[in-house]
């Protein structure tokens, strides 16, 4: 409902628009026990992928520093380990390439721009309700200086484990360090490496932050608000980093003693690992201030580089996600206006060529050229050769069909390869050839023309290698039509 005197409409709801963003960013991991149903190599029943994912982020967060990433394969055989635990009776090549597809899909290979698209309503200052579109990532691909490719989660990926979003970093830290100290004075070591788990994870968010407007300094000085905005940013990232730099040692200090001094195995391994990730949150809060320390010298440099660097070049247009995307979804009246308008723009203005008057006047009393009568000598055309592409013959057609003809029996393709190896060497690829096409019978066609039966094709569930083919082997036999059925429905559907 709208106030009448004009004042502004109670269903605004900022705090609406963060969780609808934060389900947003759980809905790829929600997507993934939906889909893994329909992976034809996997019976996923006890794979649960979402906790594969989250393994996933935590291990790409944590291995994660200022400039660098994780290393794609020791993530995918750390989560194969986890993997491994869900299935232990279940093969290892399985494990892996579970944890395969569940980071292909976190880093989202499918889409052209890796990344993911969510709507969600908003009800603006005016009452209206409207879509709107937010884009995301979870797990990136990035490269270093020499072209190795590593792995980084981006800032809505350490929301999703942490377990909340858009949440004032600083702020959180100082309150889980609060109940870090509670819990370590009250003995609950294994709930204050938890809570110690997730203030590491909030080090790593606030060094994105930082990371990414020096990023964008480097690339373009003029985007990033170097008068008010980041130099407050700085600041308090200084004061945060120096605070959390004593706080976090003292209690790495305080537990390291209850480690040193406790007699039960358990906690003392409890202590130890307490201990562990306290002291990488040292390191990271170092390297942070080190580098926000530096971070003024780096704006300097750049802008003197980007000033005397010549006009910055403008970025390519994406015409594929720019324009045929969202044009595709529109009628061809309301396409027309956005794709002239591009055209007109991407073309560009044309000059006409403006003539010198003491060029001019030459060029128009000089005398025509003579024409010759005859044109140059013809060049000789340069002929392809034809190739001649040879088919299968008849006979060959015959002895295949013959093999395939499975009537009240199964056979393997890898086994009616090796036969047909033995009657002549091209028959196994004609073989190849047909029982891909029974992998996906055509029943219609098969009926309208008058055949009695059809071969099927099933996967056997086994590898193949024969004859120079891999992949899944399949299972092949022939069905027989029913005839009197068939004719029996089609009078029923005539008559009806």
């Amino acid at each position: 409902m709208n106030d009448h005197g004009g004042a502004r409409t109670p269903w605004v709801d900022e705090g609406l628009k963060r969780r609808l963003k934060a389900l947003a960013c759980t809905a790829p991991l929600h997507e993934l026990d939906i889909r893994k149903v329909k992976l034809p190599w996997l019976e996923g029943a006890q794979y649960q992928m979402a906790e594969v994912a989250l393994q996933i982020i935590d291990h790409v967060a944590i291995a994660m520093d200022y400039d660098t990433g994780a290393n794609h394969e020791q993530v995918l055989l750390r989560a194969a380990g986890f993997v491994g635990w869900q299935a232990p009776d279940r093969p290892a090549d399985e494990h892996t390439r579970v944890a395969g597809w569940v980071l292909d899909s976190l880093i989202n290979v499918r889409d052209t721009d890796r990344g993911f698209r969510r709507y969600y309503g908003e009800v603006d200052g005016t009452g209206a309700y409207a879509l709107r579109k937010w884009d995301f990532k979870l797990i990136e691909e990035r490269s270093d200086s020499n072209g190795d490719l590593y792995l980084r989660a981006s800032n809505e990926a350490l929301n999703v484990l942490v377990g909340a979003l858009d949440t004032d970093v600083e702020s959180a830290q100082i309150a889980a360090e609060v109940r870090l100290r509670n819990l370590i004075g009250r003995g609950r070591l294994a709930d204050a490496k938890a809570v110690a788990e997730q203030a590491r994870i909030r080090t790593i968010q606030y060094a994105e932050i930082i990371r990414a407007q020096l990023d964008a300094t480097s690339r373009n000085v003029t985007t990033v608000d170097w008068t008010d905005e980041i130099p407050d940013l700085l600041n308090e990232a200084l004061d945060h980093v120096d605070h959390r730099l004593q706080e976090e040692s003292a209690i790495a200090r305080s537990v390291s003693t209850e480690r040193d001094q406790s007699e039960d195995p358990a906690r003392r391994r409890q202590a130890a690992d307490l201990v562990d990730i306290l002291e990488d949150c040292v390191r990271r809060h170092t390297r942070l201030q080190t580098r926000l320390r530096g971070a003024r010298t780096l704006f300097l440099d750049e802008q003197d580089r980007q000033q005397f660097s010549g006009t910055a070049l403008r970025a390519p247009v994406d015409v594929y996600g720019d324009l045929l995307q969202p044009v595709l979804g529109l009628t061809l009246a309301d396409a027309s206006r956005p794709v002239r308008s591009f055209y007109e723009h991407s073309v560009g203005p044309t000059i006409d060529d403006q003539f010198c008057l003491a060029t001019l006047v030459p060029a128009l009393l000089a005398p025509s050229p003579e024409r010759a009568r005859f044109t140059g000598e013809e060049e000789e055309p340069e002929l392809v050769p034809v190739v001649e592409v040879r088919g299968y013959t008849d006979e060959q057609q015959h002895v295949a069909e013959s093999l395939l003809d499975l009537c009240d029996e199964a056979r393997p393709l890898s086994e009616l390869l090796e036969e047909a190896a033995t009657l002549d060497p091209e028959l196994p690829d004609l073989l190849v050839l047909l029982a891909l096409r029974a992998f996906s019978p055509q029943l219609g066609a098969a009926l309208s023309e008058g055949a009695d039966r059809v071969l099927l094709a099933v996967s056997a569930g086994t590898p193949l290698d024969s004859q120079g083919f891999e992949g899944d082997d399949l299972l092949l036999t022939s069905a027989a039509f029913d005839r009197v059925a068939l004719d029996a429905d089609r009078l029923e559907r005539h008559g009806g």
